[in-house]
């Protein structure tokens, strides 16, 4: 595949606005170690899912899956995190890619899952500077066009409604009977994180359905229970664990299609074996 058209593939899209986001957020806030922090991801990524392609004895192919879940991890991550802790949670990532599959694709979102774990494990610090929580307000048109441009490009619609809908409802609903510190969500950089979120973590090709329907409950599923969780217990790890939620809502609609649609095939070899008997 030639550059031209990678690009004009959702990854090529995602890749883009991810590196965009990473230099706007950089020049912004006059810091420098987003950059190095985003190398770092992105290496590490791509050593680890390298290494796995070639113990399982894959073709090769280009490591954008691995490049754009570096890019989202150091995104989110803050800039003043360690190299160790960028880079083990890069791995964690890639590990789950690779570790937790069906039919050879991964079960969790790898950058959520790498996120998730590493807070508990690690205390990371996760700023979301990527989605210009620290810059001017208006500064969140980039992640409006960048949103509407990949949304468009793979169909997601019913589920970034869904999902975003679902959340700032629930959100206000809370603010007003004063449930959890609600209010804050609704503020930089908690907002910028939700759509962030739900524009490009939410999105993931091979984690989340494609049919309207299916997108809409995990977009619903997804938000209720990170919100909830948010207005419960506070913290940094409401919107990784309701995507967690959501991967698995997915996979167990995947396994329960995939058992209907084997028991079929069984029973019409069995009355085939029967006729022609």
């Amino acid at each position: 595949m030639t550059t031209k058209k990678w690009l004009k593939t959702p990854k090529g899209y995602v890749t883009l606005a991810m590196l965009s986001f990473l230099l706007i957020a950089s020049i912004g806030s006059k810091d420098i170690n987003g950059i190095l922090n985003a190398s770092v991801a992105v290496l590490v990524s791509i050593i680890v899912d390298i290494i796995f392609n070639v113990i399982k004895k894959r073709t090769w192919s280009m490591p954008d899956g691995a490049i754009i879940t570096g890019l989202i991890i150091s995104l989110i991550l803050g800039t003043t995190s360690s190299f160790g802790i960028v880079a083990v949670t890069s791995v964690i990532a890639i590990l789950s890619k690779h570790l937790l599959v069906y039919r050879k694709k991964p079960i969790f979102n790898p950058a959520a899952f790498g996120l998730l774990l590493s807070v508990p494990f690690f205390h990371t610090e996760q700023s979301w500077w990527g989605a210009f929580g620290d810059l001017p307000t208006w500064t969140i048109l980039f992640l409006l066009v960048g949103g509407y441009k990949i949304t468009t490009r793979i169909n997601k619609y019913p589920q970034v409604f869904s999902f975003l809908g679902t959340s700032f409802l629930l959100l206000f609903l809370m603010g007003h009977f004063n449930i959890g510190d609600a209010v804050d969500a609704l503020r930089a950089p908690f907002i910028n994180a939700t759509i962030f979120f739900g524009f490009f973590m939410l999105t993931d090709l091979p984690t989340s359905p494609a049919k309207d329907k299916d997108q809409v409950v995990f977009g619903i599923l997804t938000a209720a229970t990170g919100t909830i969780i948010y207005g419960l217990f506070g913290g940094l790890m409401y919107m990784f664990i309701g995507l967690c939620i959501g991967n698995l809502y997915y996979f167990l609609k995947k396994r329960s299609t995939s058992k209907v649609s084997l028991n079929r095939s069984d029973l019409g070899n069995t009355r085939v074996g029967r006729y022609q008997s």
